[in-house]
């Protein structure tokens, strides 16, 4: 042992609230002081006072987290971890059967569509990663209709139009890009894989697509920036933190490494109630990538355990602020209605995301799809559709869903679940699969409604009857149809070889 590393004895002293020291990857810290202002809540950090918290802190926490947010002085130096007590987990049958399903998981070929994905990837994650990754407010009813409303809307299609050439590519605040969707934002990456977001950079990179990086990301966000190649365009997504000075270091910081849009989150003055996520008792989750002061149950589950420092106070007074501090184009994301559309053209952001936060929010919010069909006509009829960009995300599963939110005049659709159960099933090769997959589907389905180029897609080709009646015409399911109807099959997972 080196002299001046020290033991896993001297560090298990140190177990109490009035002493509490932590081993992360190989280091010991003194988050005595740090305990009262942690996120996540003190009863997480001192569950793991005296011992090596590593494989709780990584999936949660960027890997700059202590640098960033403990004074150095707290830094205690390298330990020998042979001499650190590993403690012996208990036996969890439900951890041994997924153990078991991972062996039995469906090939990657055996993905046919979006939705294939999040089959698997419930079958195969982690409880407690599963509940925070597809859980949705209360009921969850805003979380189904976003995808439900898309199929409220029918084609119209062209015939005997010339599309033996297929262009898909398109521009969304000034980049070139291959096909009309982005990578939206998502917390927490490291719950689905390892490698966390940069897994989703690499994936965008193969094909020409661009990415928003989260705030509540668990990688850095200098490791996702550094994960990009050559002239790779990047997005920032902000939770406005209350203190202003560390936002202003946020969106400098993002400006200076080339991000080419600033996307504000304008729809969680707090997170949301997602019961799913609560019932996994995930009571011990935080995150340091802002400080903030907490007035959180920290029982509610992951999303409420991060959520302390996001500033309720943000009002559209700020928006002069913001377009002060930077020159990326602003675009305020979680636009929910006609009036804040228009209210935004007159603020003078460069563009708008129509979305309830996928169903995580506010429950019975509407479809951002429902709300575009109600936001271009609004914009034309002032002349202010080319003033801003318009965006929607929420339910995107197919590229039929993509096309009738540009044939109603968004520029581009933001993706975020269906690329996370990709990687934490299948990992890159999972997320690229994922896009390909939409890639074929949005070529196909263009050359079947008679459209060669984006810029033929219009109002023209769609029937929105069925969507613009609203939700007075909502049908109760026929529960008797459902049972006759056979239901279209996930991908199998291998029976166990027979003795």
């Amino acid at each position: 042992m080196a002299q001046d590393q020290l033991t896993g004895a001297k560090v298990a002293e140190h177990n109490s609230k009035d002493s509490c020291w932590v081993i992360v990857h190989g280091k010991a810290y003194d988050v005595t002081e740090f305990l009262p202002e942690h996120p996540g809540g003190q009863k997480i950090i001192l569950k793991y006072a005296g011992k090596d918290a590593t494989e709780e802190f990584d999936p949660i926490h960027p890997p700059d987290t202590l640098d960033k947010y403990l004074d150095q002085s707290k830094h205690l130096g390298q330990v020998d971890m042979t001499t650190v007590e590993q403690e012996e987990k208990a036996f969890d049958p439900e951890e041994a059967e997924r153990q078991e399903r991972l062996k039995l998981m469906p090939s990657l070929t055996a993905c046919y569509n979006l939705m294939d994905f999040e089959a698997v990837a419930r079958q195969v994650m982690k409880k407690t990663a599963w509940a925070y990754y597809s859980s949705g407010a209360d009921d969850e009813i805003t979380m189904r209709e976003n995808h439900a409303a898309f199929h409220k809307i029918w084609f119209r299609p062209r015939i005997l139009v010339d599309v033996e050439n297929i262009d898909m590519s398109t521009t969304m605040l000034g980049t070139k890009c291959s096909i009309p969707f982005y990578v939206t934002a998502t917390a927490l990456g490291k719950l689905g894989h390892p490698e966390g977001e940069v897994v989703l950079t690499r994936a965008a990179k193969t094909h020409d697509v661009i990415q928003m990086i989260p705030t509540l990301a668990s990688c850095s966000f200098d490791e996702i920036v550094d994960a990009k190649q050559g002239d790779q365009v990047q997005w920032l997504q902000l939770y406005v933190n209350k203190d202003r000075a560390i936002t202003e270091k946020i969106v400098a910081h993002a400006e200076k490494r080339g991000c080419k849009g600033l996307f504000i989150t304008v729809d969680a003055p707090q997170l949301g109630r997602r019961e799913k996520d609560m019932r996994s008792k995930f009571s011990d989750t935080g995150s340091d990538v802002q400080s903030g002061d907490s007035n959180v149950d920290r029982s509610q589950g992951a999303a409420r355990a991060i959520s302390s420092f996001i500033d309720p106070a943000l009002s559209w007074k700020d928006i002069p602020w913001f377009r002060s501090i930077t020159k990326m184009p602003i675009i305020l994301k979680g636009v929910q209605c006609v009036e804040d559309v228009l209210r935004a053209v007159k603020a003078g952001v460069d563009g708008v995301v129509l979305s309830n936060h996928g169903g995580r929010q506010l429950e019975t919010a509407r479809s951002g799809i429902e709300v575009l069909a109600e936001v271009m006509p609004a914009l034309r009829e002032r002349g202010w559709e080319h003033r801003i960009e318009v965006y929607v995300d929420g339910g995107v599963r197919r590229a039929t869903d993509i096309l009738k939110a540009l044939c109603l005049g968004a520029k581009g659709v933001g993706i975020g679940r269906p690329f996370l159960y990709a990687m934490s099933s299948y990992g890159q090769a999972g997320v690229e699969h994922a896009m390909q997959l939409l890639k074929d589907e949005m070529e196909m389905n263009m050359r079947l409604i008679g459209a060669s180029r984006i810029e033929d897609l219009n109002p023209r080709l769609l029937d929105t009857r069925g969507l613009m009646g609203g939700h007075s015409g909502v049908i109760p399911s026929d529960t008797l149809g459902l049972r006759a109807y056979d239901p279209l099959e996930a991908p199998r997972f291998n029976e166990k070889a027979k003795l």
